[in-house]
């Protein structure tokens, strides 16, 4: 099972970074898996840690694929790297081992905290497409333009039935992206 979250990670010179990612789980360890080249990949790996984030706020997943990644951060107790300031619950992880690849290493991470802020109340429909709209954007350059334009023209259906503005923010930003991405313009 993939869950998508938020991982955040900070690179020992202090720089911090946030993004969109599928994990797993596989035993007693959570696998972030990025494809290269990644910010991701290069922090945990300078850093030796990150923090998976449970939000339900989807305009962070559009944002931090459309360039909006000002989220609120605050200090962990276990490790290096931050975490969102209003995730819901997060995993404080260490890096343990590197299943090296060429195109998409595997980071096998030991949890060493797990802490709940608040409840999960569940995703609505809207929720959902966002999230699928924002893999969908995070892989514009590997899919034919015709599947994308489907996929878009399925997922609005529960846009329309029941988006808030939240979930209305985070579409219209990732069709923004998509709208630069097939004119060929520079991307938001």
């Amino acid at each position: 099972m993939i869950q998508e979250v938020i991982v955040t990670t900070r690179h020992p010179d202090g720089r911090t970074h946030c993004a969109p990612m599928g994990i797993r789980r596989a035993g007693p360890h959570l696998v972030i898996a990025p494809f290269r080249p990644s910010t991701t990949l290069d922090f945990l790996l300078a850093g030796r840690s990150a923090v998976v984030n449970y939000t339900d706020d989807v305009r962070i997943f559009a944002g931090c694929l459309t360039g909006r990644t000002d989220w609120p951060l605050v200090d962990t107790q276990r490790v290096a790297a931050p975490r969102l300031a209003d995730a819901l619950a997060h995993t404080e992880l260490e890096l343990e081992t590197l299943e090296d690849d060429p195109e998409r290493p595997r980071l096998l991470c030991r949890p060493v905290l797990e802490q709940t802020h608040g409840p999960f109340q569940g995703f609505n429909r809207a929720q959902g497409a966002v999230l699928e709209l924002a893999i969908l954007v995070s892989r514009l350059d590997r899919l034919p333009a015709a599947q994308v334009s489907q996929d878009i023209a399925y997922l609005s259906i529960a846009m329309q039935k029941t988006a808030g503005p939240r979930e209305q923010e985070a579409w219209d930003w990732l069709m923004q992206r998509v709208a630069a991405h097939q004119s060929g313009g520079a991307l938001p």
